[in-house]
């Protein structure tokens, strides 16, 4: 993923939820987002590059999500960070224990949200110690969490407005679908050419090779509904599949 904007009991009635784009280049393969066939309680894509996926949610009331940070300079981790949500999406261990036993050192950097449905956690392998959320709305790009980069601090915002307005849906997807390139002088300097901060800058990124692959939004409401709603996308932001798979805990 790169962008994900997180409620974490911040509304009565949806004690999570998730909106998330994951920027990818379209070349990787990827099965889109649904019922993992030898777990058919995991909701989530598949990277079928090297197994992992970037989100996914559990009928049994675990979440898991992660970003990459953007370090170009940086050797490439022994493993891929896919198969850190992958893992926990699959074991039963509390969000805490798991990632207090994660060894960052296997990965490149990254970002990890996890849930068991009892906390958030935050785990970093490029911020400290693993730490459990408050209740609140955060956002993760390919820095640190809640880093003030301008498109996050954007999303966050419409996320807010969007969270009083569920079951409607409209405002994640408007706010996931935001192409608006920030100006040279407030784009971060994270080391890859200025053409790509750029790019990179808007919450949709789009290009010939390289840009949003997946929309997601994802929630658990408190009568114990899981409910993934994702739209795919090709080269150029081309809207392909939309998958919305919804279920009881």
């Amino acid at each position: 993923m790169c962008l994900i904007v997180v409620g974490w009991r911040s509304h009565p009635d949806y004690p999570l939820v998730v909106a998330a784009n994951r920027d990818e280049y379209y070349a990787r393969p990827t099965a889109d987002a649904a019922r993992w066939p030898d777990v058919p309680n995991v909701i989530g894509g598949i990277d079928l590059e090297a197994g992992g996926t970037w989100l996914g949610i559990s009928t049994t009331g675990r979440f898991a999500a992660v970003t990459n940070v953007r370090e170009p300079a940086m050797a490439k981790g022994a493993h891929s960070r896919g198969e850190l949500t992958r893992n926990f999406l699959l074991s039963a261990s509390p969000a805490g224990d798991y990632a207090n036993r994660v060894d960052g050192s296997r990965y490149s950097g990254f970002n990890l949200l996890l849930s068991d449905g009892e906390e958030l956690i935050y785990c970093s392998n490029r911020d400290g110690q693993p730490r459990a959320l408050p209740p609140g709305i955060y956002g993760l790009s390919n820095h640190l969490l809640d880093s003030p980069w301008p498109k996050l601090l954007q999303a966050r915002r419409q996320f807010a407005t969007a969270l009083q307005q569920l079951p409607d849906e409209a405002g994640f997807f408007a706010l996931l679908g935001d192409q608006t390139i920030v100006a040279d002088a407030d784009l971060p300097k994270t080391g890859v050419p200025l053409e790509w901060e750029r790019l990179l800058s808007a919450v949709f990124v789009k290009s010939e090779s390289y840009g949003t692959r997946a929309s997601t939004l994802a929630w658990q409401h408190s009568d114990g509904t899981v409910r993934l709603h994702e739209q795919s996308f090709g080269p150029n932001g081309q809207a392909l599949q939309s998958s919305v798979i919804s279920t009881s805990l």
